[in-house]
């Protein structure tokens, strides 16, 4: 049990004075508490010889004071307890965020977004009722029972071995429970990760499935594996609903073993009537500690199992980090932006046996330009995408100013550079926090000027709104091509030495990529800029052009030279004006 909160701990030691600040209210909690049944006994032994209205008045006044101590102190265990797991719970909330902020691209390849959902919520959940609830019954069941023991052996050791026969075969049923307990909420959480994932994929997707008419297909899928999240949720169900009440009749058996046993020793004058109706309140006080034990088992075999579903999200080491980063170039640090690749080979995956790049070697002097072109699946979005590491290439085949790229902190590395990925995300917040994204210290002229760059701030100022408009999720109320130059605006804004342009006007008409295009050559003096691109007209003012194809470079040059070899390259020119010619003819 305990093995399975060690990762735990280090979040508990945080609020250490706040726990032993609960622990105090806690004990002087059940200290006070313990005291009202023997109050009990004393008033009823007291009145039996002689009944007067001040002892009546005494005694009220006496259970009175008792009954308000244990509320107040009980109040400052609630307040303190759950408030530390709710501290905590924060903690490990926003620890998870930032564990999974730093994860590269790869890792979510791998692992399903409704999964690291559902551990970020009903998981984390699970871990602060364990952190909360849990520890203050557990420590009130606990205190209580010992001073509840001490007081019943005082009053009859004979009748409190009795009454606690049931006690231990509670114990065997608890852990065996328990243990079962734990297997099947592993389970149901398991489903529920499933379940989230399933749906976190359709609504993302919502297009997709009406476009292929499979709403009915999709509910299917769905129910079968909400009804099998139900029938494993019943099944915990069932297990809790004989625990309690099983533990019930265990205690309501120690009663009457009470009653009958401490009747004929009130009988026999052996006890007296204010002591044994001191004994049956303690037995009876105790039904509720020992009902707790089931819930807080219960509870502890949840959160335990949550605890390592967590901790596998946070033991997760990010692959690509700053540990081999010179510290010489954090801070100020200004990157000039010459790009080279020295013999890259890239593979994705140590289990992939076929390179994505092979034997690149490219330079791309500080403040040029280079157009990247080739068919489909050459490798020209991996080959962008390891120079802000994205993905991390090879030691010793990428370079940045003469420099490794693994030496470069990836805080200074990324805020030098523009990107716009070959698809397009944005957030569901308004127009200007998308733009600003990676510039929020901006001026509202210099996101304008980025907009105005990207022949989107016209039409953006037409809008209802302007620029507060929410776009929606993942720009869903932008068309394909706003979407793609919000995008290009939001790494203008950054006024990046390096400019990233991965397809980033596919969805633009040619008429206004023509005139982004003439903007941007006036933008790019100064920066060094990449551009991938299927279309000829957004390549060919470019000062060099590199045509990627199996993986390697098979030609390189400028638009003239190019064209004068009739290769690829010039083949997709020819084809492209013929295409512009039979445009233009109808």
């Amino acid at each position: 049990m305990f093995q399975r909160l060690k990762p735990l701990l280090p979040y508990m030691r945080r609020y250490s004075r706040s726990y032993v600040r609960g622990g105090v209210v806690t004990v002087l909690s059940n200290a006070v508490w313990i005291f009202f049944p023997k109050a009990i006994g004393s008033a009823i032994d007291d009145l039996n010889h002689g009944v007067t209205q001040r002892k009546i008045m005494l005694y009220a006044g006496l259970l009175l004071a008792i009954a308000l101590a244990k509320g107040v102190f009980l109040f400052f265990t609630r307040w303190i307890l759950i408030g530390i797991s709710r501290e905590i719970e924060f903690d490990l909330r926003n620890d998870l965020f930032l564990q999974l902020e730093k994860q590269p691209a790869v890792y979510y390849q791998h692992r399903r977004t409704g999964d690291i959902m559902a551990r970020m919520t009903n998981d984390l959940n699970a871990v602060r009722m364990l952190l909360g609830p849990a520890i203050m019954y557990s420590a009130n069941t606990l205190l209580f029972s010992m001073g509840a023991l001490y007081f019943l052996l005082r009053i009859s050791p004979m009748l409190t071995l009795i009454a606690l026969v049931p006690l231990p075969l509670a114990s065997v049923l608890v852990q065996t429970m328990g243990r079962k307990i734990h297997e099947r909420f592993e389970r149901i959480q398991a489903m529920y990760s499933d379940i989230s994932a399933q749906a976190q994929e359709n609504f993302s997707a919502a297009r997709l499935v009406r476009a292929f008419a499979q709403e009915e297909a999709q509910k299917e899928a769905f129910e079968q594996s909400n009804q099998e999240y139900i029938r494993r949720g019943l099944r915990l169900v069932q297990l809790m609903g004989m625990l309690w009440p099983t533990l019930e009749f265990m205690l309501g058996l120690a009663m009457v073993i009470v009653l009958l046993v401490g009747g004929h020793e009130v009988l026999s004058h052996r006890i007296s009537v204010g002591n044994f109706a001191a004994f049956a309140t303690y037995t009876l006080m105790l039904t509720w500690p020992i009902i707790a034990l089931g819930w807080v088992v219960n509870l502890f075999e949840r959160g335990t199992a949550s605890v390592t579903r967590i901790h596998e999200l946070l033991a997760e080491e990010p692959t690509i980090d700053d540990r081999d980063a010179n510290i010489e170039l954090a801070g100020d640090h200004v990157i000039r932006g010459e790009i080279e690749f020295r013999h890259l080979t890239f593979t994705y995956g140590e289990a992939s046996s076929q390179s994505v790049l092979r034997d690149i070697s490219l330079t791309i002097p500080a403040g040029s330009s280079l157009a990247l072109v080739g068919p489909t699946g050459a490798g020209k979005s991996t080959l962008v995408n390891l120079i802000p590491r994205i993905y991390d290439a090879p030691p010793g085949s990428v370079f940045i100013d003469g420099r490794p790229v693994r030496e470069y902190p990836l805080d200074v590395l990324r805020e030098s550079i523009g990107f716009v990925p070959q698809e397009t995300f944005l957030f569901s917040e308004t127009i200007r926090e998308n733009i600003l994204l990676g510039a929020p210290d901006a001026s509202p002229e210099q996101m304008l000027s980025a907009a105005e760059a990207a022949h989107i701030r016209k039409e953006f100022e037409e809008f209802p709104h302007g620029f507060e408009t929410t776009v929606g999720e993942r720009g869903l109320t932008l068309s394909g091509g706003q979407k793609q130059r919000s995008a290009l605006a939001r790494a203008l804004v950054r006024d990046p030495k390096i400019l990233i342009l991965d397809d980033a006007l596919a969805s633009v008409d040619t008429y206004t990529e023509e005139r982004i295009l003439e903007e941007l050559r006036q933008r790019m003096q100064g920066r060094t800029t990449i551009l991938i691109s299927h279309r000829v007209s957004t390549v060919r003012n470019a000062d060099r052009i590199a045509v990627l194809a199996g993986g390697r470079v098979a030609e390189l040059g400028t638009h003239e030279e190019l064209l004068l070899r009739g290769g690829y390259y010039a083949g997709l020119y020819e084809k492209q004006q013929l295409e512009e010619e039979l445009a233009g003819a109808r």
